[in-house]
């Protein structure tokens, strides 16, 4: 009889004192399919060949997965089950080469970022961290001095409308904003189901009131918004980033709002990250910041894990798993037996 599919469940999915940052319900998905799966002890910041020559599948929060991670012969690993959709810390081509498959879980983070956006786009727009700290110091005085924006009639723009940019305005429409959205990759029927208006990347930024960066990090969106980008939005507009930090250029970003370019930012992630405690980003009243953690919910994390264990259950049942990133590495032998 085949030996079961061997799981390993990196760190990151375990709080403190040990227990899952997710409903425990999760696991019948492991449970319920012919494998075993156990939790890995070792911290590691890029998953070793020991540790890919272990496991038959491993579910990702954290960890690198380079081609090294790849490079033992008696490497054991086929799966790599990202607990989210963001996939630049993974050797996509040294995966597909090897023969390993990369699934990511749009269903975990559709709604939740989606709604994070929403949230941090409300808070600018009402200026409630301004607010809040004015109310607890007493100066009550001042709030007609910090008067907020209204969303009726102001324009949303999104640098990507992909599962996450889609579902942000799906969840904007009942606040009565022209949307706008630049993506090269966008099918203009989904855009017009949609109601959003498909245009170029500077028109994006001049005409918008809210940009909501919602690209993954690659070659060609790495430092994609900086001094010039900034430049073209207006002086009463917002940029939100709830991507990956490196997209936007943060020095760019600072002296933007230092100088008033632009009134505010809302963002998630940082080009380095933890960000140092010196970020000027961090001191300054304009900026609302979260440690890549905004959307993480209750929703959030258990559709994270649900959906990466899914992918080692479709694995230890024969078929293919949903949400394959790098489909063409199917055509390895090892994946030959896999049902659709």
């Amino acid at each position: 009889m085949a030996a079961k599919l061997k799981v390993g469940i990196t760190p990151g999915v375990l709080d403190s004192k040990g227990a899952p940052i997710f409903d425990p319900a999760a696991f019948a998905v492991l449970d319920q399919a012919p494998l075993e799966w156990e939790h890995i002890a070792l911290d590691e910041a890029e998953i070793s060949p020991d540790t890919a020559a272990q496991f038959d599948a491993l579910c990702v929060m954290l960890g690198k997965v380079t081609a090294a991670t790849l490079a033992r012969p008696d490497r054991r690993l086929k799966l790599i089950a990202r607990f989210g959709v963001g996939y630049d810390t993974i050797d996509v081509p040294a995966c597909t080469r090897a023969g390993v498959l990369l699934t990511i879980a749009p269903d975990g983070v559709r709604r939740p970022v989606a709604s994070s956006v929403m949230a941090l786009m409300l808070a600018l727009a009402h200026k409630i961290l301004i607010k809040d700290r004015i109310t607890r110091a007493g100066r009550w005085g001042e709030k007609l001095e910090h008067i907020g924006t209204g969303l009726a009639g102001r324009t949303l723009g999104a640098i990507g409308i992909g599962n996450i940019g889609a579902e942000l305005f799906r969840l904007v429409a009942p606040f009565g904003m022209r949307q706008i959205a630049f993506d090269p990759f966008a099918a203009p029927d989904l855009a017009r189901g949609l109601g959003v208006t498909l245009v170029d990347f500077d028109t994006l930024l001049r005409e918008s009131d809210f940009v909501s960066v919602m690209c993954p990090l690659n070659d060609d969106t790495r430092g994609l918004i900086g001094a010039r980008e900034l430049g073209l939005m207006k002086r009463s507009a917002y940029l939100i980033n709830t991507a990956r930090g490196p997209i936007v250029q943060e020095k760019a970003l600072v002296d933007a709002l230092v100088a008033g370019r632009i009134a505010g930012a809302g963002l998630d992630v940082f080009e380095v990250e933890p960000t140092p405690k010196d970020n000027p980003l961090l001191a300054l009243d304009n900026v609302i910041v979260a440690p890549h953690g905004i959307c993480f919910t209750d929703e959030c994390l258990l559709g994270l894990a649900r959906s990466a264990f899914g992918s080692a259950a479709a694995l230890a049942h024969g078929r293919v798993p949903p949400y394959v990133v790098n489909r063409e590495a199917l055509a390895h032998p090892a994946f030959a037996h896999l049902k659709p």
